[in-house]
């Protein structure tokens, strides 16, 4: 009926399948005569999803935010530490909230901490430039390590829905759409996809992007494979067949059995 009636997809339909089998676990503990109607909503299957689209900016998209973010103003170095600390550890927008002073170092070896799910703690490197701007912030210079690192400007920690509207305004010119199309707009976690791909295509190893974004799956980190072109490109140039090869060094039709090199090398043996 959701589907069918009123166009949700299969993810909006498994969602709402997830609350009512909470809701009816809940009830089954407290009034055991709902077992039986529980049994019937937990025996409920869901449906398989594809899994969503991951969007990234590309390299010269990045450099195009960059170049252009404003220089002047009471929170321009604010907004482009925050921006460049997103993109260079591929933090979560709630991580990136819950920074205090004291959580990155920036006299060397440069580098963040970051508390992440299930309470767990990760260290990535930074930048020089990256580390050149956030000393430079307000918050640092006090010398307080207690204190959040990004503030508003009512200098109140900094929401992760004060970074999702900060990076929306900043990242508004960088997706132009036709207007018969939906407008994709770029969300933090964007930079976070952004920084897996790029360390992908810089040969990076899986198991080192795993570790830096603080997946707790290696399953996570292999969908970034999936999504760069330019990676596919590079693994099929290296397997490329080779060019200008005659007929004659050709292996002849019909098999390894029709080989006549081959066949002749093999009853030497």
């Amino acid at each position: 009926m959701i589907q069918s009636v009123r166009g949700n997809q299969a993810r909006t339909r498994n969602q709402r399948l997830a609350a009512l089998h909470t809701f009816y676990r809940h009830l089954a503990m407290r009034h055991p005569e709902m077992l039986a109607e529980a049994a019937r909503v937990e025996a409920i299957p869901t449906k398989r999803a594809p899994p969503p689209e991951t969007y990234y900016l590309e390299r010269e998209e990045t450099d195009k935010l960059f170049t252009t973010l404003p220089k002047r103003g009471s929170l321009a170095l604010r907004d482009r530490a925050l921006l460049l600390l997103l993109y260079n550890s591929g933090a979560r927008a709630q991580e990136i909230a819950d920074l205090h002073v004291g959580d990155v170092d920036l006299d060397g070896p440069l580098r963040v901490r970051l508390h992440g799910k299930g309470d767990k703690w990760r260290s990535c490197p930074l930048w020089p430039q990256t580390a050149e701007v956030v000393k430079q912030l307000e918050t640092v210079r006090a010398g307080d390590k207690g204190t959040f690192l990004f503030t508003s400007r009512q200098h109140k920690p900094l929401t992760r829905f004060g970074i999702y509207k900060l990076v929306k305004r900043h990242t508004a010119a960088l997706c132009p759409t036709p207007p018969d199309t939906k407008r994709r707009g770029v969300s933090p976690h964007v930079f976070r996809h952004s920084l897996a791909v790029r360390l992908l295509e810089e040969g990076i190893e899986e198991n080192v992007i795993r570790g830096w974004l603080g997946h707790v799956s290696l399953e996570t980190t292999h969908r970034y494979a999936e999504i760069t072109l330019r990676t596919k490109q590079a693994a099929m140039a290296t397997c490329s067949p080779p060019i200008g090869l005659s007929e004659k060094t050709s292996r002849p039709n019909g098999g390894w059995q029709k080989d006549e090199e081959l066949m002749k090398w093999l009853n030497s043996l």
